[in-house]
């Protein structure tokens, strides 16, 4: 597991981030990630579980480099990076997301106030119950 310097709590070094070489360096990370990458058939990429291990590289070696140049990972020029190798390899990936609706009215309704009705009641019979003491059942 890698150590960062934010999650040691470490600032950077004084000589704070050098961004521009953080930027010539990123794109090795993305060359090694890319060569990995042509191992995966090229319509499994949408699959995550199909190269989890190599993105687990690629993120894990941005952040090396990002640390070694004094910079926080992440930061908007590695995630602006990052987004890019993301465009490059999964910009046919769409997300399947449901549309959710909500159900009819006649389904609605009663999921709604039956809770609120048997809370009120409850609380009713607590109240009663808690006026009432001093008779035993």
């Amino acid at each position: 597991m890698l150590t960062t310097l934010s999650s040691l709590g470490e600032s950077p070094p004084v000589g704070g981030c050098n961004e521009k070489r953080m930027l010539a360096m990123l794109p090795h990370c993305s060359k090694t990630f890319a060569e990995k990458m042509k191992k995966v058939e090229v319509w499994k990429w949408c699959n995550l579980s199909e190269f989890i291990v190599y993105y687990e590289s690629f993120t894990n070696c941005t952040e090396v480099e990002t640390n070694m140049v004094g910079c926080y990972w992440p930061n908007p020029l590695t995630e602006s990076f990052i987004a890019g190798v993301h465009r490059q390899f999964f910009q046919n990936c769409s997300v399947d997301r449901q549309d959710w609706e909500d159900p009819p009215d006649e389904i609605l309704i009663p999921l709604i106030t039956v809770p609120v009705l048997l809370t009120i009641a409850m609380t009713g019979v607590v109240v009663w119950r808690s006026k009432h003491t001093d008779q035993v059942l």
